[in-house]
């Protein structure tokens, strides 16, 4: 007589069961990283666009006539929308860029960010400052 071998059907929905829990517990920490690493390029796409702007300022005395691009120059990363606010002033003497968050990166718990002309750092969501920035 031979004994059979292999997995009982209980073997298997346990370890299906197991799968599933890690699954549900793994994926939504992966997508705050994913989120975590595109505010990160936005945040580095704001100090390079205000060391522009500064650079422009330093030359003309003013922040009037520096173009700020819409979008960041790296390729991929089309998860912001980049925007300064309108300069009312004739002078132009400051500004803020806002990034805007699009996709599916208007799920991250830091909302859209912002920087200033004078180096004032904010952000919309719900998030601790020190998280977003």
């Amino acid at each position: 007589m031979t004994q059979a071998r292999g997995f009982t059907l209980i073997e298997l929905m346990i370890v299906i069961a197991v799968i599933a829990v890690l699954t549900a517990l793994a994926y939504p920490a992966y997508q705050d990283q994913v989120r975590k690493s595109r505010r990160a390029q936005a945040k580095a796409d704001l100090v390079e666009y205000a060391q522009g702007a500064e650079r422009h300022f330093t030359a003309n005395n003013s922040y009037s006539g520096y173009t700020f691009p819409a979008q960041s120059p790296r390729q991929g990363t089309g998860f912001y929308t980049l925007s300064p606010t309108p300069l009312t002033d004739a002078e132009a003497t400051a500004f803020t860029l806002t990034a805007t968050a699009t996709g599916d990166q208007v799920n991250d718990r830091c909302g859209n960010l912002t920087l200033s002309s004078t180096g004032v750092k904010g952000k919309t969501g719900s998030a601790p400052d020190s998280e977003c920035w």
